[in-house]
Protein backbone atom coordinates (compact mmCIF):
# COMPACT_ATOMS: atom_id res chain seq x y z
CA UNK A 1 0.00 0.00 0.00
CA UNK A 2 1.37 3.49 -0.77
CA UNK A 3 1.89 5.69 2.13
CA UNK A 4 -0.70 9.00 1.70
CA UNK A 5 1.64 12.06 1.58
CA UNK A 6 0.63 16.16 1.79
CA UNK A 7 2.52 19.19 0.91
CA UNK A 8 3.11 19.70 4.36
CA UNK A 9 5.74 19.55 6.74
CA UNK A 10 7.04 19.49 10.20
CA UNK A 11 6.34 22.80 10.50
CA UNK A 12 3.38 23.50 9.32
CA UNK A 13 0.53 25.21 11.60
CA UNK A 14 -2.94 23.94 11.84
CA UNK A 15 -4.27 27.15 10.25
CA UNK A 16 -1.69 26.38 7.55
CA UNK A 17 -3.22 23.08 7.26
CA UNK A 18 -6.71 24.33 6.43
CA UNK A 19 -6.25 27.36 4.75
CA UNK A 20 -8.85 27.64 1.71
CA UNK A 21 -10.75 25.07 3.69
CA UNK A 22 -14.36 26.25 4.46
CA UNK A 23 -16.02 23.90 7.25
CA UNK A 24 -19.00 26.06 7.64
CA UNK A 25 -22.04 23.75 8.39
CA UNK A 26 -19.73 21.21 10.33
CA UNK A 27 -20.04 19.99 13.17
CA UNK A 28 -17.45 19.13 15.49
CA UNK A 29 -16.00 17.49 18.88
CA UNK A 30 -12.04 18.29 20.38
CA UNK A 31 -11.80 16.49 23.92
CA UNK A 32 -9.51 18.18 25.99
CA UNK A 33 -9.92 21.02 23.83
CA UNK A 34 -9.42 24.04 26.83
CA UNK A 35 -5.61 23.74 26.82
CA UNK A 36 -2.41 22.82 24.66
CA UNK A 37 -2.89 21.11 21.48
CA UNK A 38 -6.35 20.85 22.18
CA UNK A 39 -6.44 24.81 22.20
CA UNK A 40 -4.67 24.92 18.82
CA UNK A 41 -6.72 22.37 17.28
CA UNK A 42 -10.03 24.10 18.37
CA UNK A 43 -8.81 27.58 16.95
CA UNK A 44 -8.33 25.71 13.53
CA UNK A 45 -11.21 24.21 13.03
CA UNK A 46 -13.59 27.39 14.16
CA UNK A 47 -10.99 29.52 12.21
CA UNK A 48 -12.06 27.66 9.12
CA UNK A 49 -15.89 28.34 9.93
CA UNK A 50 -16.99 24.89 12.25
CA UNK A 51 -18.54 24.32 14.93
CA UNK A 52 -16.45 23.38 17.73
CA UNK A 53 -18.11 21.47 20.86
CA UNK A 54 -14.87 22.28 23.83
CA UNK A 55 -15.47 18.76 25.71
CA UNK A 56 -13.54 19.06 29.18
CA UNK A 57 -13.76 18.47 32.34
CA UNK A 58 -13.89 21.81 33.63
CA UNK A 59 -15.98 23.92 30.82
CA UNK A 60 -14.99 27.18 32.74
CA UNK A 61 -11.65 26.64 31.42
CA UNK A 62 -12.66 27.55 28.56
CA UNK A 63 -14.25 30.20 29.11
CA UNK A 64 -11.62 32.75 27.62
CA UNK A 65 -11.24 31.01 24.40
CA UNK A 66 -15.21 30.17 23.95
CA UNK A 67 -15.32 34.21 23.90
CA UNK A 68 -12.72 34.53 21.53
CA UNK A 69 -14.40 32.34 18.72
CA UNK A 70 -17.71 32.32 17.74
CA UNK A 71 -19.51 29.21 17.05
CA UNK A 72 -17.57 27.16 20.00
CA UNK A 73 -18.81 25.99 23.12
CA UNK A 74 -17.80 24.12 26.31
CA UNK A 75 -19.30 20.91 27.78
CA UNK A 76 -18.57 19.16 30.75
CA UNK A 77 -16.69 15.69 30.25
CA UNK A 78 -14.89 13.36 32.42
CA UNK A 79 -13.11 10.55 30.07
CA UNK A 80 -12.37 8.72 33.13
CA UNK A 81 -15.57 8.24 34.49
CA UNK A 82 -17.96 6.78 32.03
CA UNK A 83 -21.01 7.96 33.38
CA UNK A 84 -19.95 11.29 32.45
CA UNK A 85 -19.28 10.07 29.02
CA UNK A 86 -22.79 8.48 28.55
CA UNK A 87 -24.49 11.64 29.99
CA UNK A 88 -22.23 13.83 27.32
CA UNK A 89 -23.30 11.13 24.59
CA UNK A 90 -27.42 11.73 25.76
CA UNK A 91 -26.78 15.27 25.57
CA UNK A 92 -26.19 15.53 22.01
CA UNK A 93 -28.19 16.42 18.96
CA UNK A 94 -27.96 16.37 15.38
CA UNK A 95 -25.21 14.62 13.15
CA UNK A 96 -21.24 14.91 14.02
CA UNK A 97 -18.69 15.11 10.90
CA UNK A 98 -15.63 14.90 13.43
CA UNK A 99 -14.75 13.52 16.98
CA UNK A 100 -10.99 14.40 17.88
CA UNK A 101 -9.82 12.30 20.58
CA UNK A 102 -7.60 14.38 21.81
CA UNK A 103 -7.71 14.66 25.96
CA UNK A 104 -5.23 12.43 27.72
CA UNK A 105 -2.75 12.10 30.59
CA UNK A 106 0.81 10.80 30.75
CA UNK A 107 2.89 9.05 33.22
CA UNK A 108 0.60 8.96 36.00
CA UNK A 109 2.95 8.44 39.35
CA UNK A 110 1.53 5.63 40.47
CA UNK A 111 -1.61 3.53 39.65
CA UNK A 112 -4.36 4.40 39.97
CA UNK A 113 -7.84 2.41 39.02
CA UNK A 114 -11.40 3.97 38.36
CA UNK A 115 -15.24 2.80 39.19
CA UNK A 116 -14.80 0.20 36.18
CA UNK A 117 -11.58 -1.16 37.59
CA UNK A 118 -9.20 0.24 34.69
CA UNK A 119 -6.05 1.68 34.88
CA UNK A 120 -6.39 5.56 35.33
CA UNK A 121 -4.17 6.58 31.87
CA UNK A 122 -6.07 3.66 29.88
CA UNK A 123 -9.09 4.76 31.39
CA UNK A 124 -8.68 8.56 30.05
CA UNK A 125 -7.08 7.85 27.25
CA UNK A 126 -8.52 5.20 25.46
CA UNK A 127 -11.78 3.46 27.40
CA UNK A 128 -13.15 7.06 28.03
CA UNK A 129 -12.76 7.59 24.07
CA UNK A 130 -13.55 4.91 22.78
CA UNK A 131 -17.22 4.96 24.84
CA UNK A 132 -17.38 8.33 23.18
CA UNK A 133 -17.08 7.24 19.79
CA UNK A 134 -19.43 4.48 20.59
CA UNK A 135 -21.84 6.63 22.09
CA UNK A 136 -21.88 9.19 19.87
CA UNK A 137 -21.94 6.35 16.46
CA UNK A 138 -25.05 7.31 15.71
CA UNK A 139 -24.44 10.95 14.94
CA UNK A 140 -21.61 10.63 12.85
CA UNK A 141 -23.38 8.25 10.96
CA UNK A 142 -25.75 11.38 9.80
CA UNK A 143 -22.79 13.46 8.62
CA UNK A 144 -21.87 13.43 5.21
CA UNK A 145 -18.34 12.54 5.64
CA UNK A 146 -17.67 11.76 9.41
CA UNK A 147 -14.66 11.42 10.55
CA UNK A 148 -12.75 10.20 13.90
CA UNK A 149 -9.24 11.44 14.57
CA UNK A 150 -7.54 9.09 17.94
CA UNK A 151 -3.90 10.97 18.87
CA UNK A 152 -1.97 8.39 19.69
CA UNK A 153 2.10 9.31 20.18
CA UNK A 154 5.49 7.70 19.40
CA UNK A 155 5.32 6.04 22.73
CA UNK A 156 3.39 3.10 20.90
CA UNK A 157 6.90 2.07 19.26
CA UNK A 158 8.16 0.92 22.53
CA UNK A 159 4.95 -1.09 23.69
CA UNK A 160 2.37 -3.69 22.00
CA UNK A 161 -1.08 -3.54 24.10
CA UNK A 162 -0.77 -6.45 27.22
CA UNK A 163 -4.33 -8.16 26.60
CA UNK A 164 -2.68 -10.41 29.79
CA UNK A 165 -2.00 -7.75 31.97
CA UNK A 166 -3.56 -4.41 30.93
CA UNK A 167 -4.17 -3.47 34.56
CA UNK A 168 -1.19 -4.11 36.07
CA UNK A 169 -2.56 -6.50 38.50
CA UNK A 170 -0.01 -8.79 37.95
CA UNK A 171 3.43 -6.82 37.24
CA UNK A 172 4.49 -3.58 39.26
CA UNK A 173 3.00 -0.31 37.60
CA UNK A 174 4.88 1.67 35.02
CA UNK A 175 4.30 4.84 34.60
CA UNK A 176 5.83 5.36 31.21
CA UNK A 177 4.67 1.64 30.39
CA UNK A 178 1.15 2.16 31.15
CA UNK A 179 1.15 5.90 28.50
CA UNK A 180 2.65 3.82 25.43
CA UNK A 181 0.08 1.09 26.21
CA UNK A 182 -2.64 3.36 25.81
CA UNK A 183 -1.25 5.11 22.71
CA UNK A 184 -0.71 1.64 20.89
CA UNK A 185 -4.52 1.74 22.18
CA UNK A 186 -5.74 4.72 20.41
CA UNK A 187 -3.68 3.77 17.23
CA UNK A 188 -5.13 0.48 17.00
CA UNK A 189 -8.78 2.37 18.17
CA UNK A 190 -8.77 3.72 14.80
CA UNK A 191 -7.87 0.46 13.08
CA UNK A 192 -10.96 -0.70 14.62
CA UNK A 193 -12.81 1.64 13.40
CA UNK A 194 -11.87 1.41 9.98
CA UNK A 195 -12.92 -2.00 10.21
CA UNK A 196 -16.31 -2.12 11.96
CA UNK A 197 -17.64 1.28 10.71
CA UNK A 198 -16.57 1.57 7.31
CA UNK A 199 -20.46 0.18 6.71
CA UNK A 200 -21.72 3.55 7.97
CA UNK A 201 -19.26 5.66 6.09
CA UNK A 202 -17.04 6.77 9.28
CA UNK A 203 -13.39 6.83 8.82
CA UNK A 204 -10.93 6.67 11.76
CA UNK A 205 -6.94 7.89 11.50
CA UNK A 206 -4.60 8.40 14.44
CA UNK A 207 -1.58 10.60 14.46
CA UNK A 208 1.56 11.57 16.69
CA UNK A 209 1.57 15.47 17.09
CA UNK A 210 5.39 15.19 18.51
CA UNK A 211 7.51 16.43 21.02
CA UNK A 212 5.35 19.62 22.31
CA UNK A 213 5.31 21.83 25.76
CA UNK A 214 2.02 21.59 27.54
CA UNK A 215 0.53 20.30 30.68
CA UNK A 216 0.46 16.72 29.56
CA UNK A 217 4.15 16.54 30.70
CA UNK A 218 3.11 18.22 34.05
CA UNK A 219 3.75 14.08 35.51
CA UNK A 220 7.65 13.86 34.43
CA UNK A 221 9.75 14.18 37.05
CA UNK A 222 12.89 17.03 36.42
CA UNK A 223 15.77 14.56 35.49
CA UNK A 224 13.14 12.39 32.46
CA UNK A 225 12.91 16.35 31.49
CA UNK A 226 16.99 17.05 31.53
CA UNK A 227 17.07 13.81 29.61
CA UNK A 228 14.97 15.09 27.05
CA UNK A 229 16.83 18.57 26.96
CA UNK A 230 13.93 20.34 27.84
CA UNK A 231 14.79 21.38 31.21
CA UNK A 232 17.72 23.22 32.54
CA UNK A 233 19.69 22.26 35.59
CA UNK A 234 17.91 25.05 37.40
CA UNK A 235 14.52 23.80 36.07
CA UNK A 236 13.43 26.64 33.52
CA UNK A 237 11.96 25.14 30.37
CA UNK A 238 14.21 24.89 27.25
CA UNK A 239 12.86 24.11 23.79
CA UNK A 240 14.99 21.48 21.61
CA UNK A 241 14.92 21.94 17.89
CA UNK A 242 12.64 18.52 17.59
CA UNK A 243 10.02 20.15 19.90
CA UNK A 244 7.29 22.15 18.01
CA UNK A 245 4.70 24.83 18.84
CA UNK A 246 1.57 23.67 19.86
CA UNK A 247 0.28 25.09 17.09
CA UNK A 248 2.61 23.31 14.78
CA UNK A 249 2.08 20.10 17.16
CA UNK A 250 -2.25 20.00 16.17
CA UNK A 251 -1.63 20.69 12.39
CA UNK A 252 -1.59 16.99 11.80
CA UNK A 253 -4.60 16.55 13.94
CA UNK A 254 -6.47 18.83 12.15
CA UNK A 255 -5.42 17.54 8.93
CA UNK A 256 -6.88 14.17 9.88
CA UNK A 257 -10.29 15.81 11.31
CA UNK A 258 -10.62 18.33 8.32
CA UNK A 259 -8.19 18.40 4.74
CA UNK A 260 -10.13 17.19 2.03
CA UNK A 261 -6.48 15.39 1.00
CA UNK A 262 -7.74 13.02 3.54
CA UNK A 263 -11.07 12.16 1.94
CA UNK A 264 -11.52 8.34 2.36
CA UNK A 265 -8.29 7.53 4.36
CA UNK A 266 -8.94 5.66 6.71
CA UNK A 267 -6.90 3.23 9.44
CA UNK A 268 -3.51 4.62 9.10
CA UNK A 269 -1.32 6.37 11.41
CA UNK A 270 0.32 9.86 10.45
CA UNK A 271 3.35 11.91 12.12
CA UNK A 272 4.44 15.48 10.83
CA UNK A 273 1.60 15.56 8.30
CA UNK A 274 2.12 12.21 6.58
CA UNK A 275 1.52 9.21 6.52
CA UNK A 276 4.50 6.93 8.96
CA UNK A 277 5.86 3.67 7.79
CA UNK A 278 5.12 0.74 9.63
CA UNK A 279 8.49 -0.66 11.43
CA UNK A 280 9.35 -2.98 14.06
CA UNK A 281 8.26 -1.74 17.58
CA UNK A 282 11.00 -1.72 20.14
CA UNK A 283 13.88 0.52 21.99
CA UNK A 284 15.72 1.74 18.89
CA UNK A 285 13.14 3.40 16.38
CA UNK A 286 12.42 7.33 16.50
CA UNK A 287 9.51 7.27 13.97
CA UNK A 288 6.87 5.30 12.28
CA UNK A 289 4.34 3.48 13.51
CA UNK A 290 4.70 -0.18 15.26
CA UNK A 291 3.18 -3.37 13.65
CA UNK A 292 1.52 -4.03 16.66
CA UNK A 293 0.29 -0.62 16.48
CA UNK A 294 -1.74 -1.33 13.41
CA UNK A 295 -1.60 -5.18 13.61
CA UNK A 296 -5.74 -5.86 12.69
CA UNK A 297 -6.35 -9.00 14.65
CA UNK A 298 -5.12 -6.82 17.53
CA UNK A 299 -7.43 -4.17 16.78
CA UNK A 300 -10.19 -6.75 17.05
CA UNK A 301 -9.29 -8.17 20.10
CA UNK A 302 -9.18 -4.64 21.85
CA UNK A 303 -12.12 -3.44 20.58
CA UNK A 304 -14.01 -6.75 21.80
CA UNK A 305 -12.24 -6.39 25.45
CA UNK A 306 -13.58 -2.85 25.19
CA UNK A 307 -17.40 -2.72 24.46
CA UNK A 308 -18.82 -4.80 26.97
CA UNK A 309 -16.80 -2.40 29.42
CA UNK A 310 -18.13 0.91 27.46
CA UNK A 311 -21.55 0.19 26.79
Amino acid sequence: MTLKTTPFGTRTTAAEVLRGVDLRGRRMIVTGGSSGLGTETVRALAGAGAEVTIATRDPAAADALVGELPGTRAVALDLADLASVRAFCAGWRGPLDALVANAGVMMLPARRLTAEGWEAQLATNYLGHFALAVGLRDALQRAERPRVVTLSSGAQLRAGFDFEDPQFERRPYDPFLAYARSKTAMALFAVGISRRWAEYGIVANSCAPGWIHTNLTRHLDRATMQALGAMDADGGLLTPDHYKTPAQGAATTVLLAASPLLDGVSGRYFEDNQEAEVVDGGPDPMAGVARWSVDPAAADRLWDLSLPVAR
